[in-house]
């Protein structure tokens, strides 16, 4: 990231130069999705969300960002929802081949091409969340392993990010209350990236499908219970027609975060003002994202209990503990397996193990402040 201030005179004559120099490369470029016109470029994203998801709401807010910081030196992007150009599952080679020039998506929507791409995002929770999981990807060295993984292992022709530390995403939306990791077993459910393999560690029967498939696989009975990300998602896309039993609290994708891809070749002929609006608006959103959560999840978890008739329970004991000796199996397998794998979940342990500790060691009690100030208020199994 670079902090460097540039002085209004110098940055203008920089845009010029900049914008000179793209208009010239874009016939041998040969971008299909890139406009340039009047000294202005203009990017084409497509997320991998429907319309109306919060998650497609996170994307522009990013987009929003960029675009606002971008007006005096000729950036902008334009945000496309899910299937506007390709399918969810197909945003990032979408983007590596310059079909598009930037992709909204997560690592687990590209896990089939590596198990280690999952663990950029819903990998074993180490004890640490998603605000700890970035501060190793920026400050540990995990993005640079990524960028290794995507541009040199995978040959992809991208370069990327991540955002938006999650909260723990719930366990998902069932017919029936599950009590024990029992009650789960020969279940059929929807999740995806190394949570797929996690829950067949369980004895669940698993697909694998983007959020805009859900809904009807439930209803043909493709699925018996799924997950997908937040109370406000699930309550937009109608979970609560589908089922009424809504279990929150899990291991399966407990410190996920959000992915920007942009394609390399687009980005490496970017002028250096243009690179700092697209990077620093990943931190500006990263913030804008997970308060926008804090401030829409809850209203949805109430409105889906008192309005939508949800029971809403939390996640066993005995179902988190098998999650967690699943995930054993898991990284036990994939280590021995995928060099990448290991390298990627090294790296982790040795972050998490000091970051996670500290955390532990010094973060109050939340239950014992709620209890103090509400009372026993959280009747979910606590």
């Amino acid at each position: 990231m670079s902090n460097q201030q540039v002085k209004p005179e110098a940055s203008r004559r920089k845009f010029l130069k900049g914008a000179a120099a793209a208009t010239t490369g874009a016939a041998t470029l040969g971008f299909p999705m890139i406009s340039r016109g009047a000294g202005t470029t203009v990017l084409k994203m497509q997320g991998s969300w429907g319309a109306g998801d919060m998650l497609e709401t996170y994307a522009k807010q990013y987009v929003d960002i960029v675009n606002d910081m971008g007006k005096g030196s000729g950036l902008r992007i334009d945000y496309l929802s899910s299937g506007a150009v390709v399918k969810a599952f197909q945003v990032q080679d979408a983007v590596s081949k310059g079909i598009l020039d930037m992709g909204h998506l997560v690592p687990a929507y590209w896990y089939g091409k590596n198990r280690a791409a999952s663990l950029f995002g819903t990998g074993p929770c180490w004890g640490w969340d998603g605000h700890q999981f970035l501060s190793w990807v920026y400050m540990g060295g995990g993005r640079q392993i990524y960028l290794d993984l995507l541009q040199k292992k995978l040959g992809l022709n991208v370069v990327g990010w991540f955002l938006m530390p999650m909260p723990t995403q719930p366990l998902g939306w069932f017919k029936f209350h599950p009590k024990t990791p029992k009650d789960l077993k020969n279940l059929k459910y929807r999740t995806v990236g190394l949570a797929t393999n996690v829950m067949q560690a369980m004895g669940l029967k698993v697909t694998q499908l983007p959020g805009g498939e859900i809904i009807p696989a439930m209803e043909k009975g493709v699925i018996e219970a799924f997950e997908y990300n937040n109370p406000t998602s699930d309550r937009r896309f109608g979970a609560a027609d589908v089922a009424k039993v809504y279990m929150m609290s899990s291991y399966h994708q407990a410190a996920e975060t959000l992915e920007i891809e942009i394609n390399k070749t687009k980005w490496d002929a970017m002028p250096q003002e243009h690179k700092a609006i697209i990077e620093n608006a990943v931190m500006a959103a990263n913030s804008r994202n997970i308060w926008t959560a804090f401030e829409q999840y809850p209203k949805d978890l109430q409105a889906l209990i008192h309005q939508d008739g949800v029971k809403v329970y939390r996640t066993s004991d005995s179902i988190l503990k098998a999650q967690l000796s699943a995930w054993d199996e898991v990284v036990k397998k994939y280590s021995a397996e995928v060099p990448e794998f290991k390298e990627v979940i090294d790296a982790q342990r040795s972050w998490a193990r000091n970051v996670a500790y500290y955390n532990l060691l010094n973060e109050a009690p939340p239950k014992l402040a709620y209890d103090h100030y509400f009372g026993k208020e959280l009747p979910l199994g606590f």
